[in-house]
């Protein structure tokens, strides 16, 4: 007998944010696994960019998009499928930085949070074709598998009351028995 999916309401937020799982769950779904690190940010890249995540997607009842892994996941994928992504992230990230330097004289990963919202809205405004850029792939961190780095613990599956969406691809097998899994 199935598991009864417990029914969950959802906030205007999560609701707005769950459209984004069918797109990002066909775009991550198609590509192959990750197992590696990154390494394509610097720790101060990684902070700006936790912080600058955190903004798309906050915590509430949930956690936030850096407390799931995200930028693991942004990391991981500038390291292979983002490649052509990394200057655009290296030069957006110093740009928010400074951007918070300017404006409060600190840097936007020590900022509190609401300077950190002024901050992020200036950068959608200013800059949108990086910000798009990072709200995208925190989408796709968030909502997609967790065998790529983010989404941890299928943390926004569970929000949205998903089962484990169905393997596509090869995948779906389980070559050690000889049939489908």
């Amino acid at each position: 007998m199935p598991k009864a999916v417990p029914r969950i309401k959802l906030t205007r937020r999560q609701f707005a944010l769950a459209g984004a799982l069918t797109g990002a769950a066909t775009v991550i779904g198609c590509r192959g696994s990750n197992t590696g690190n990154g390494d394509s940010l610097s720790d101060a890249h990684a902070r700006t960019l936790a912080a600058l995540c955190d903004q798309i997607i906050p915590a509430d009842d949930f956690p936030s998009a850096s407390q799931v892994g995200v930028v693991n996941y942004i990391d991981n994928q500038l390291a292979r499928h983002y490649r052509l992504h990394r200057a655009a992230y290296r030069d957006g990230l110093e740009t928010i930085d400074s951007m918070s330097r300017d404006r409060f004289g600190i840097a936007f990963a020590d900022a509190t949070p609401a300077q950190q919202l002024q901050i992020a809205l200036g950068l959608e405004k200013q800059h949108s074709d990086f910000f798009d850029l990072v709200r995208e792939h925190t989408m796709e961190g968030y909502y997609g598998a967790p065998r790529h780095g983010g989404n941890r613990d299928e943390v926004s599956w569970r929000m949205l009351g998903l089962d484990d969406p169905p393997l596509r691809g090869r995948a779906q097998y389980d070559l050690r028995k000889g049939g489908q899994s």
